[in-house]
């Protein structure tokens, strides 16, 4: 079986965030639970960039349509959008592959704070 890319950068992300759930539990709003896992991540030695805003770009215009921004990239390779909602639906699906593909990233975790177990969804572009 192939290794899954940049398995050991989410590894941590997830083992962060698990961390983050089982302290906060759910029912925050999701500021609160991206502030917590940039703490943990910042404690398994992880670099990340927040909140970075993304132009999203239509066929061959120059100027862009509009912006996005990813809750987090993490060591410039992992995009991680948080939710903290009750359960996941296709569109929060589709953003992450929406997102991944304005950044020009191939992986993206999608983690769901809301639910009363911590819930993530691993997504290759």
């Amino acid at each position: 079986m192939a290794e899954l890319k940049y398995k050991g950068i989410t590894e941590k992300i997830i083992g962060a965030s698990f961390e983050v759930h089982k302290f906060l539990g759910n029912g925050f709003q999701e500021v609160i639970y991206q502030r917590a896992l940039a703490w943990e991540l910042s404690q398994v030695g992880l670099e990340f960039a927040r909140e970075i805003e993304q132009d999203i770009f239509y066929k061959e215009l120059t100027q862009p349509i509009g912006k996005r921004r990813a809750d987090f990239v993490v060591e410039g390779k992992v995009l991680v959008e948080l939710k903290a909602v009750i359960e996941l639906v296709d569109v929060h699906l589709a953003q992450v592959l929406n997102y991944l593909k304005a950044y020009k990233l191939e992986v993206g975790l999608l983690i769901n704070f809301g639910s009363k177990s911590l819930t993530f969804k691993r997504l290759v572009f």
